[in-house]
């Protein structure tokens, strides 16, 4: 069967180079886990509600997190966006990951969308709580008679990682999801790998991804499943991906499961 054209590449062949021998499997994040990762590594979104007339009206909002990853915010009725909340409950809330200048829409975000409600009894607690861990400056006016809480109820789930990735996810999935305790740590663990284990990482792409022939591998990315990486072969450059023997529960165990996979590749 003959490869694909891929966005129209010159002589109508496939741009990325595809593995010689068949790479081992690699788990990855769901969906629904990529989008309470991204929506657990920021405190700010774009709140989408509607106008008395039907109109859209975008506001940028704080925002803190239920367990179940439903987000609380904490607006005045001094601000457009309080008055429509408290007239119309459908709202959706947009949470980026930083943008790159150069490549503005290449990076993760993720919209959450639903109906907003007032927390009232141990929903109370529970949200004013997580309003205040995500946004300790809240501490300021959480309490002002024209501040509400109100907790949008998430009823659909759109994430997008960055060019041809993309994916819904099921509400019900993303309420049981959990964020990735490696983010926070996933940064300076890929500078690390790449600054003093170059030699390490390219065995990890010839023993795992199927690119035998690789001469480079830098590690570009890393969560509780694996690392991935951006190979260079004679044939091309290619993404791909090498996985822990176990997923990470903690940022802790990065390290060890790396050194694993390492001592693994050169078995």
């Amino acid at each position: 069967m003959s490869a694909s054209s891929d966005h129209g590449a010159p002589g109508d062949g496939p741009s990325v180079p595809p593995p010689l021998t068949p790479a081992e499997r690699v788990l990855g994040r769901s969906p629904a886990e990529e989008a309470r990762t991204l929506m657990a590594g920021t405190n700010a979104g774009v709140l989408a509600t509607l106008t008395v007339d039907g109109d859209p009206w975008g506001s940028l909002v704080s925002y803190g997190l239920l367990a179940d990853g439903a987000p609380v915010l904490c607006v005045s009725t001094l601000a457009e966006h309080g008055r429509n909340l408290a007239a119309d409950p459908r709202a959706s809330l947009v949470a980026a990951a930083p943008i790159d200048p150069a490549y503005p829409v290449s990076g993760g975000r993720v919209t959450v969308a639903g109906r907003v409600r007032r927390p009232d009894g141990g929903e109370a607690g529970a949200a004013r709580a997580a309003h205040l861990a995500a946004v300790p400056s809240a501490e300021l006016y959480v309490d002002f008679n024209d501040f509400s809480l109100w907790v949008l109820g998430v009823e659909r789930v759109r994430w997008v990682g960055g060019y041809g990735r993309m994916a819904s996810a099921d509400a019900g999935d993303y309420a049981a999801a959990e964020p990735d305790p490696v983010a926070g740590a996933a940064a300076g663990a890929v500078a690390h790998l790449n600054a003093d284990h170059a030699d390490a990482l390219l065995a990890m792409a010839r023993a795992f991804t199927g690119h035998t022939d690789a001469t480079e591998a830098t590690c570009t990315g890393a969560d509780r499943y694996g690392l991935d990486l951006m190979l260079t072969t004679p044939r091309g450059r290619a993404p791909a991906r090498v996985g822990y023997a176990e997923p990470i529960t903690s940022a802790g165990g990065l390290r060890a499961a790396t050194v694993e996979l390492a001592r693994r590749s050169r078995g």
